[in-house]
């Protein structure tokens, strides 16, 4: 279990208890994360336990149909969402069986969904995985879709969790999740109050190549990077990744699937490498670009030294991932991989942390992470 504190903005002093469950569905499609979470929430001080946490696994079925969702016709993509927000309600009943949880407990329930299509360019985001089936099926109140109110206002709708690594986890310098993208989030300047603002932005791939990869090995996934660290890191590609015109902008920024199979996956195959090559190459590429990240705040921040950064995500689990980034960071920034429930349920706590938020209509969407033309209060909200 895990307790932290941290102090919110908010000068309303309330204080109210909340048991949530809350749901993330990565973009690695390694299935869907369910936690149970108590949160104490005040305007002055919140903290959280996570009570009970359990990962369901896609089978190939579903796996697949996920990774090709974007290519369903209209009617098929509305029926494939409500069949997925009712598959999520089952979980949802099994999970409180499974682990006894008194249904009568819960508060609401708090869906990420699945990110199909994302193009804030064009105010486009959807996750998949619909509120009100969710909501028929499990019997409980839901809120999800978080993320299209601030892409509507010019955001990017991503990333939505530096709220709640202010909120509950500013004991470190930089928390970075390790997903099937990679972002980061921190204080930019901590030390003057008066001018710090929360800075978060998508940096790169992460399980979403290298999973792909892994699978083309017959793996799920490279367990603790083994694979990676038997190849060899190609240069060339290496180069051609890291000058690809999202990695030359500047934040706000994030990445969907759709830049990943259009502009970073054709650079990797076409060099038609074996597969531990491919491997070593993309656990390379996103060392590189996380340690230019951290390096590039801590000289324009005024962070405390020395710094930290918490790992977390399914590649926080990737030993070899995680020692190439130490070692690029050596000297600058400790890298912090906690407890396994910390890194297995950290999004899906924090989407339950911006349930509570959207409850008690309190901004849970940050315009200087997001670039949105506001600070707005993101979800829809279905009476179980």
């Amino acid at each position: 279990m895990e307790t932290t504190k941290a102090s919110t903005e908010n000068p309303t002093k309330t204080k109210d208890t909340f048991h949530v469950i809350g749901l993330m569905s990565g973009s690695s499609c390694d299935g869907l994360d369910i936690v149970y979470v108590e949160f104490q929430y005040s305007s002055e001080s919140t903290t959280y336990k996570v009570l009970e946490g359990k990962t369901v696994g896609f089978d190939e079925a579903l796996t697949k149909k996920l990774l090709n969702a974007h290519k369903l016709e209209t009617f098929d993509f509305l029926l494939f969402d409500r069949e997925f927000g009712h598959w999520i309600g089952e979980q949802i009943v099994k999970f409180i069986s499974e682990k006894s949880i008194p249904k009568e407990k819960i508060d609401f329930v708090c869906s990420h969904g699945h990110s199909i299509f994302h193009q804030p360019q064009k105010r486009i985001t959807v996750q998949i995985g619909h509120g009100a089936s969710i909501a028929a099926e499990c019997g409980l109140t839901v809120i999800s879709d978080f993320r299209s109110l601030d892409v509507a206002l010019k955001g990017q709708g991503a990333p939505l969790v530096p709220i709640g690594d202010r909120v509950l986890f500013k004991d470190y310098t930089f928390c970075l999740n390790l997903g099937g993208i990679c972002n980061v989030s921190f204080e930019e300047n901590p030390s003057k109050s008066e001018e710090s603002k929360r800075i978060a932005y998508d940096i790169t791939y992460c399980n979403m190549g290298l999973n792909y990869y892994a699978n083309k090995a017959g793996k799920t996934y490279d367990e603790d990077g083994n694979f990676a660290k038997a190849g060899t890191v190609n240069q060339d590609v290496l180069s051609k990744l890291k000058n690809l015109s999202f990695f030359q902008s500047v934040e706000p920024k994030s990445l969907g699937r759709e830049y990943f199979e259009s502009d970073f996956l054709p650079i990797v195959e076409s060099a038609n490498l074996d597969v531990k090559d491919c491997l070593a190459t993309l656990v390379e590429h996103a060392a590189d670009l996380i340690a230019d990240a951290i390096k590039l705040a801590l000289k324009k921040g005024t962070m405390s030294k020395p710094a930290k950064m918490l790992c977390t995500g399914g590649g926080a689990h990737n030993k070899y991932l995680i020692s190439r980034l130490s070692e690029k960071l050596e000297g600058e920034c400790e890298v912090v991989v906690p407890d396994a429930l910390t890194v297995d349920f950290k999004e899906a706590l924090v989407f339950g942390f911006l349930g509570v938020l959207r409850w008690l209509n309190k901004p849970n969407c940050l315009q200087s992470c997001t670039g949105a033309i506001r600070n707005c209060v993101g979800g829809c909200i279905y009476q179980g």
